[in-house]
């Protein structure tokens, strides 16, 4: 007998996002923009609150970036939890579209509103930051380390920002697939704070994430850095984000529980 403590098995998990997807594909326009807008949002909240807590801390490399990497999970709460569309984690939807539910258009319709929906929301949310003033709280500290966030990002080669935006992606939406294993808000809670706080830790890169990261300082001024180095590092760590959620996730999980099983849809 099951309860409501149980997890989900893994192929219930598959079943679940396996009809979830189909809902994310079919949803209208507005409320996909919406929700996508949020996402970026909270996703840009989870930054700031990284930003700030890493400032000035002299607790080490390690233990810095796992405290940074826990605040940052913020982000991914709100979007599971409160609700909201997340470009990362929709690469999840492959599994409907692989079960024949989804057609390629819902799936490219799905990613692309997400996508731009995310970048607005990140975008403005950055805006405000500056606008806000509290960059140069503690003396300009938290101001310094938004630049030397985004100046690290934008270093990488492009071979280094999309191996780091596949596994980023591969821990995201495994944060989230851990959440359709759990019954209660705080499993979500937990599913998604030890998988996300070891991307950040690690140092790899999301997409929506760097949206924020690099916005924010170009905003800022005085980095020197240009919207053409906020494009040219979102080419390739987004390309990562979707080989990793959507063929070393979705597309595994679907071979190991769905595969060769009939669709209900």
């Amino acid at each position: 007998m099951t309860t409501s403590f149980d997890a989900y098995s893994p192929d219930q998990i598959a079943e679940r996002v396996d009809n979830v997807g189909v809902k994310k594909a079919n949803l209208a326009l507005l409320p996909l923009i919406t929700l996508g807008l949020l996402a970026g949002s909270f996703i840009a909240f989870g930054a700031m609150f990284y930003t700030v807590v890493i400032t000035d801390s002299h607790l080490g490399y390690g233990p810095t970036r796992l405290i940074g990497g826990m605040v940052f999970s913020l982000g991914l709460i709100l979007v599971v939890v409160a609700g909201a569309e997340l470009f990362t984690g929709n690469n999840l939807i492959v599994i409907a579209w692989v079960q024949g539910k989804v057609s390629t258009f819902q799936l490219l319709r799905n990613w692309c509103v997400v996508y731009f929906a995310n970048l607005f929301g990140s975008l403005i949310c950055g805006y405000l930051m500056v606008l806000s003033g509290l960059l140069e709280s503690h003396n300009g500290a938290v101001a310094t380390t938004a630049i030397s966030i985004a100046e690290s990002k934008i270093a990488l080669s492009n071979l280094e920002a999309l191996v780091r935006g596949i596994l980023c992606n591969m821990l995201v939406c495994l944060a989230v697939w851990l959440c359709f294993a759990a019954h209660s808000v705080s499993g979500k809670i937990l599913a998604i704070l030890f998988p996300v706080s070891a991307f950040v830790a690690l140092g790899f890169e999301h997409s929506v994430a760097n949206m924020y990261f690099i916005s924010v300082a170009i905003f800022q001024g005085g980095s020197g850095i240009t919207w053409w180095d906020f494009v040219s590092n979102l080419i390739p760590v987004t390309t990562g984000n979707i080989i990793g959620g959507s063929l070393l996730v979705a597309f595994v999980y679907w071979l190991s529980y769905l595969y060769g099983k009939p669709s209900k849809g």
